[in-house]
């Protein structure tokens, strides 16, 4: 596959996972949607990684790591089922799109790196504005009454995202990207099932073909091919091309989800998510900006 095929790859499943959440728990439940299309995930990585004859590394690093992924993809994963009952698919993508300003700063903390900022700050601050926009009473227009519910969950999901990445980096272990997925998701997909089955544990009579068809997508697509593109793109990108991906992604969602699921885009809907774009990029490229702007004010005339 191409560079750019990937790279367009990455987008187009990343923009379509969040309405394929809400539309793999339709009739069936979110919790079987979410166990059922983690078990074709794992199943698919088990099968790629038998016919490339790679055994899983069962190295105490990489067991560690397989843990710490394993516990991040159920604690994010359910989060973000569980809040699809009461957002939008598109508030979803623009919501979890603070995953790297949520993980940025708990590596400052725990990793001692130096994340925190002026720039960064600014980034963080127009987050919390936009989500503020959106979501609080009288801002949550075209949301649903429940709104401050699905943005809490989503919230909670991109803790557990960003804490789970900290820890894979502090563990340090040079594992290759499929094995980690499939380590995390043997480790996930027990949680998820049993999860399912305490808290519902009904098998669903009816499977809509739509709901069957976002589990098979989301368990192949979503849990391994977009991994693997990702990492792809990732090897062979400079880190500012595929830092876009987060920022292009919401902006597809939102559209999706209004013209697929009808969901409502209200001028403030529109303008909380800009907000909230607007502090992501401020992350990713506001110290560049300010640094490039200095050096400019420094140099002789």
């Amino acid at each position: 596959m191409t560079l750019p095929a990937a790279y367009l790859g990455v987008i187009l499943i990343w923009a379509t996972t969040p309405l394929a959440i809400k539309w793999s728990g339709d009739g069936v439940g979110f919790l079987f949607g979410a166990a059922a299309r983690m078990v074709i995930g794992v199943l698919a990585c088990v099968l790629v990684l038998a016919l490339l004859r790679r055994p899983l590394s069962l190295a105490p690093g990489a067991l560690r790591t397989y843990v710490a992924g394993g516990l991040g993809i159920w604690g994010a994963m359910s989060c973000v089922y569980w809040a699809a009952q009461f957002i939008p698919s598109g508030l979803i993508s623009v919501v979890f799109g603070l995953s790297p300003i949520a993980t940025g700063a708990m590596a400052a903390l725990w990793l001692g790196e130096r994340a925190l900022t002026p720039a960064r700050l600014l980034g963080i601050g127009a987050g919390i504005a936009g989500l503020g926009i959106v979501f609080l009473p009288g801002g949550a227009a075209g949301t649903g009454d429940q709104a401050a519910l699905g943005v809490a969950g989503v919230l909670l999901s991109v803790l557990f995202h960003g804490a789970s990445s900290v820890w894979v980096k502090r563990i340090g272990a040079q594992v290759p990207a499929l094995h980690t997925t499939t380590g995390a998701l043997l480790v996930a997909v027990p949680l998820f099932v049993g999860t399912w089955y305490i808290a519902d544990g009904r098998w669903p009579e009816v499977v809509p073909p739509h709901a069957l068809g976002a589990i098979l997508y989301l368990g192949l697509a979503g849990s391994v091919l977009g991994f693997v593109l990702y990492y792809h793109v990732l090897r062979h990108l400079a880190a500012s091309r595929v830092a876009l991906i987060p920022l292009i992604t919401p902006v597809l969602a939102l559209a999706l989800g209004h013209q697929l699921n009808g969901e409502p885009l209200s001028p403030r809907v529109l303008a909380g998510s800009a907000l909230i774009l607007s502090g992501l990029a401020f992350w990713q490229w506001g110290d560049a900006v300010t640094g490039a702007l200095r050096r400019r004010r420094s140099a002789p005339t």
